[in-house]
C-alpha cells in the first residue's frame, strides 16, 4: 500500500514539474523504492527527502532521483556508467530502461548492500563494482550515458573523454562552499555543450579511498 500511494504522490509531483517520460515512471514503479531504504523510513520512501543511509552517505528524494534520471534521457540499448551506487536505487532503474549499466561505489558495505536490492529484483544486466570514481571507470570501454552522484570540484574532462558522441553526463560542480550545481554535458565530436541545470546536495568526491574501505 505503502508503494502505490507513495509512487501516485510521487507522479502528481513530478508531473507538475513537467516529467511524464511513460518509460521512465514505468521503470520508476517497477523498482520498489521501500527497499532501498532503511525500513525504519520505510513511510518515507517516496518523500522528496534524503534518507540516510550505511557509511554516512545518503538515498536523495524520489523527485530528485527521477528528475536526474529525466535529464538523462536514456533510451534502449544503450551503455550507462554511474559513479556512486549509494542504495542502487539509480542503478536499478537504469537496469531498466538501458543495455548495461556499471555503477561504481568507494564503499564496500554499500555495493554488498545494493548487490542484494538487485539480486532480489532479478536485474542482471547491472554491474556493480568497489571503486575510485574519482578518475572515471577506465578499461571498460566509452559510455553513451554517465551520471555522478559525488561532486566534482572542476567539470570532470576526464569523464567526457569516456563517452561516445552524442552521448551525455551528469555530474554535480561545487559552485561555492555549500552549494553545488547539476551539470548536464552533451557531447558532439570533440566539443561540449554544458547546461547547468539545479542545485543538488551532493557530497564531494573524495580521491583515492575506494582500497581501504
Amino acid at each position: 500500500m505503502v508503494e502505490k500511494e507513495g509512487f501516485a504522490a510521487l507522479v502528481l509531483r513530478l508531473r507538475a514539474e513537467g516529467i511524464s517520460d511513460l518509460d521512465l515512471l514505468t521503470a520508476v514503479e517497477q523498482t520498489p523504492r521501500s527497499l532501498f531504504v532503511p525500513p525504519q523510513f520505510a513511510e518515507q520512501a517516496y518523500s522528496s527527502r534524503s534518507i540516510p543511509i550505511e557509511c554516512g552517505a545518503f538515498i536523495e528524494g524520489a523527485d530528485l532521483a527521477v528528475r536526474l534520471l529525466a535529464n538523462l534521457h536514456v533510451k534502449p540499448g544503450q551503455r550507462v556508467l554511474e559513479i556512486g551506487t549509494g542504495s542502487g536505487f539509480i542503478a536499478a532503474v537504469l537496469g531498466r530502461i538501458s543495455e548495461r549499466v556499471m555503477s561504481i561505489d568507494r564503499y564496500k558495505m554499500l555495493i554488498g548492500a545494493a548487490q542484494r536490492r538487485l539480486d532480489s529484483l532479478a536485474l542482471r544486466n547491472v554491474v556493480l563494482r568497489q571503486a575510485d570514481g574519482s578518475n572515471g571507470l577506465t578499461g571498460e570501454g566509452t559510455f553513451d550515458r554517465i551520471l555522478a552522484t559525488a561532486a566534482f570540484p572542476s567539470m570532470p574532462r576526464f569523464l567526457a573523454e569516456q563517452l561516445v558522441s552524442g552521448g551525455v553526463l551528469l555530474a554535480p560542480l561545487m559552485t561555492g562552499e555549500e552549494t553545488c550545481t547539476m551539470v548536464r554535458l552533451t557531447k558532439t565530436g570533440s566539443r561540449f555543450d554544458r547546461e547547468d541545470l539545479f542545485e543538488v546536495p551532493y557530497l564531494p568526491l573524495v580521491p583515492k579511498v575506494a582500497s581501504f574501505l
